[in-house]
């Protein structure tokens, strides 16, 4: 009589087996709701998107031509090559597209920020964006957005200037461009600089502690205001450099106007800080992992609108940062919210969180987040994974559900597994080593109400625990 294996009855057992397998993306879809409000007006004036679009695509002509050489090379090598006689790619670019190296190099940064090319290594590829540019207007003003946000990228700052200066007038420059918009018309550069500077004192005030009762105060920040004509004057000319003002000589003093496209971008930040204000949650001045908590109970349409206005009142370099060290946190329904918010960031996170790909407890929410940004449908992105990695992230949801959510969604969770049986799921369970794995199966054991089904699964908890097989 041959000896059958441990598993044998439980596969055989059809309440056992995993009914209406659905990718976790679907069944992420499946236990929301969207909602959507009507869309805010822009302000009288304002060009239609068919016309922003087109002037979207007059700012970035030069970073298109040169993503479009760079696919037709067939994925251009970045690295320089070597040997005698040896061309580089920038070299070559200027060559075929009759531009001068100056003009490929900033033409190549743009096409990067707007997410018209995409880094593989030293290889560059077309992005998804590039594919959608003459047909998609909301692509286009996505892809100008991303430069705009990103336009002290794209514009060196002055040589000698300290670090914290620069950050300090890129923290507060929203307040100068929310005066642009609302003047409708040029202002003169002096008032604007008197405003930066007030801003810029706000700033150092609100980081300042009140000093203990045996400590000296602290001398006032350094430098004072001194050196913000030279930094303002930078700030206009890289948002000028990007499409978003314009610089005139008028009768006395220089003056700057919004363009229709930086109108709108401002507007559309404006308004987004507007939403989050006058929202249940308001939770633009909290933590990235405050912010995240709030949003946890909204459903994905009013959650996006909470996330923008959020990244409105930030720099999205800090942005990024905070909401990746969230991510890296032991709440797994904060990474993944987190990730949800980095979609929002889109183009300009895309750096960092390639650079999270090496990362074993944010690499399947990176591959995730890096195959929707390339142009894949959320329901199919999950095949970017590997067997081992949707599982990974079967558990790391399941962490979720069992720390914050109810004992049904718990078990309705089994069945977005990839795996056709329960047997499988927990060999593979097993397998990929989570670190969250027995508090996941203790707690599916104690939700399911399949006697069966709850006494293997809390089986391979015990195994689990004690290192069995």
């Amino acid at each position: 009589m041959t000896s059958r294996k441990p598993d044998e009855p439980l596969a055989r057992n059809s309440r056992l087996r995993l009914v209406r397998p659905r990718s976790l993306a679907t069944a992420r879809r499946a236990v929301t709701t969207r909602r959507t409000r009507p869309a805010p007006r822009p302000p009288e004036g304002t060009p239609p998107r068919a016309e922003l679009a087109r002037q979207a695509r007059h700012v970035l002509a030069d970073a298109v031509r040169i993503a479009r050489w760079a696919a037709v090379e067939g994925g251009a090598r970045t690295a320089p090559r070597t040997g005698p006689g040896a061309v580089s790619p920038q070299e070559r670019a200027a060559a075929a597209l009759d531009l001068t190296p100056g003009q490929v190099r900033a033409g190549w940064d743009r096409a990067r920020l707007a997410g018209l090319v995409e880094l593989h290594g030293d290889t560059a590829r077309p992005g998804w964006r590039l594919h959608a540019w003459d047909r998609d207007d909301s692509a286009v003003l996505r892809g100008w957005v991303a430069l705009f946000d990103a336009w002290s990228l794209v514009h060196p700052a002055p040589e000698g200037v300290a670090p914290s200066a620069v950050a300090e007038v890129v923290e507060a420059l929203p307040q100068v461009l929310s005066l642009l918009q609302l003047s409708q018309g040029p202002v003169l550069v002096p008032a604007l600089l008197d405003l930066l500077g007030q801003r810029v004192e706000e700033l150092r005030g609100e980081r300042c502690e009140v000093p203990a009762p045996e400590q000296a105060p602290e001398a006032p920040a350094e430098g004072g205001v001194d050196g913000l004509p030279a930094l303002l004057d930078w700030a206009l000319e890289g948002l000028a450099a990007v499409g978003a003002l314009t610089l005139d000589l008028g009768a006395s003093e220089r003056h700057a106007t919004l363009t229709p496209l930086g109108n709108w971008a401002v507007w559309v930040k404006l308004e987004q800080i507007c939403v989050a204000a006058q929202s249940p949650a308001g939770n633009i001045e909290q933590s990235a992992g405050d912010m995240l908590r709030g949003c946890a109970r909204l459903t994905p349409g009013p959650a996006r609108d909470e996330y923008r206005a959020w990244l409105a009142a930030r720099t999205l370099s800090s942005a990024v940062a905070e909401l990746l060290a969230v991510a890296r946190g032991e709440d797994a329904l904060l990474r993944g919210l987190a990730f949800e918010a980095l979609r929002v960031v889109g183009a300009p996170a895309e750096a960092e969180v390639r650079a999270t790909v090496a990362e074993p407890s944010l690499r399947p929410y990176a591959l995730l987040w890096l195959a929707e940004y390339e142009g894949a449908d959320p329901d199919d992105a999950q095949e970017v994974l590997t067997r081992e990695e949707a599982t990974w992230l079967w558990v790391d949801t399941a962490a979720a559900v069992a720390d914050h959510g109810e004992s049904a969604l718990l078990v309705r969770h089994l069945d977005s597994a990839v795996q056709g049986t329960v047997p499988a799921l927990l060999d593979e369970i097993r397998a990929v080593g989570h670190p969250r794995t027995v508090q996941v199966l203790v707690a599916l054991a104690a939700a399911h109400p399949d006697p069966a089904l709850a006494k293997a699964v809390r089986r391979a908890a015990f195994q689990v625990h004690t290192g069995g097989a």
